[in-house]
């Protein structure tokens, strides 16, 4: 089992969870994190701290999509491990339906 992150992440991107992260393996896009699945040591510190809630075990039913998007752009994505400011407009974005389709970009961000 690994974590991994969720629609509800893009556009809100929050940062809590790479601050408590022992292994950093966050990794930064233009509007959302994904977690590197072969470097996440499944402690799940991080699930808990994502005001989101866009944090899962890979385990559930119907994650298989966010499995691989996070396993791709993890390997191209600059690391994160400094929380910093969210999106201006987090919490406008928090529980939007259908952000992939509207927000979704493979451009890399800032990361460290």
């Amino acid at each position: 089992m690994t974590y991994i992150v969720i629609e509800n992440c893009i556009k809100c991107k929050y940062m809590d969870c790479v601050e408590v992260c022992p292994v950093d393996c966050f990794y930064e896009g233009e509007t959302m994190l994904v977690i590197h699945p072969d470097e996440c040591i499944d402690c799940g510190v991080c699930e808990p701290e994502c005001p989101a809630e866009a944090i899962k075990p890979d385990t559930e039913p119907g994650l298989e999509k966010w499995l691989q998007l996070n396993t791709e752009y993890a390997d191209v994505w600059p690391n994160i491990t400094i929380k910093r400011e969210q999106a201006p407009d987090a919490e406008k974005h928090d529980g939007e339906e259908g952000k992939f389709e509207k927000y979704f970009t493979t451009e890399p961000g800032e990361g460290d």
